[in-house]
């Protein structure tokens, strides 16, 4: 079976990011810089708007996809084998999900943290250690879902040679305008209006 990699027209992947295999990125979404994503056996699905950050390694097992949900955060150095993240999660840097593991939306996983096989975390989970461990609850769909418009901006101005996107009065308008906009999209979804 030959290579079946899906880049949507929106997404970014930097040149220096690695690809191989059966991976899907979503629209909007963006790979970064020496980011690895081998998907030899399982598929690797990037949704909508995600981001995975510089030296992120990603890699599948017989039977044991992964997939990053819409508006997650891979950041820097994690490595994700074989599991599942929810939509608007954050993995911190550093971390280690592993095989079967999920992370339910809305989750915050911190640095260094080792989810081990199957661990599972249900929405809303502040996840820290090695091994890893449920310590809170708290709903970080806001926060998590303005760390990964940031790298959404990010990735369009990188498309265009800009490389300081997040300075200067144009960042500080986008800026105060997309908080305006998400905390009223996020108050409105809490409330069920």
């Amino acid at each position: 079976m030959t290579s079946r990699i899906d880049i949507h027209p929106t997404a970014f992947v930097h040149p220096s990011a690695q690809i191989y295999g059966h991976v899907t990125i979503g629209p909007h979404a963006s790979v970064w810089c020496n980011a690895v994503i081998r998907a030899e056996c399982a598929h690797v699905e990037i949704h909508e708007g995600a981001n995975v950050q510089d030296f992120v390694m990603i890699h599948t097992d017989p039977g044991k996809p992964v997939v990053v949900g819409a508006h997650a955060s891979v950041t820097h150095h994690v490595t994700l084998h074989g599991c599942r993240i929810g939509d608007h999660c954050l993995i911190g840097i550093n971390a280690t999900v592993y095989n079967g593991a999920v992370v339910g939306a809305g989750s915050i996983v911190g640095q260094h943290a080792y989810l081990k096989d199957f661990f599972e975390a249900p929405e809303n989970s502040i996840i820290v250690g090695s091994p890893a461990k449920i310590i809170a609850t708290r709903d970080s769909r806001l926060p998590n879902r303005i760390n990964a418009e940031f790298y959404r901006r990010n990735a369009a101005c990188y498309r265009e040679g800009n490389h300081r996107a997040w300075d200067g009065p144009e960042f500080e308008t986008w800026f105060a305008e997309t908080m305006q906009r998400l905390q009223a999209d996020y108050a409105q979804s809490a409330t069920g209006a």
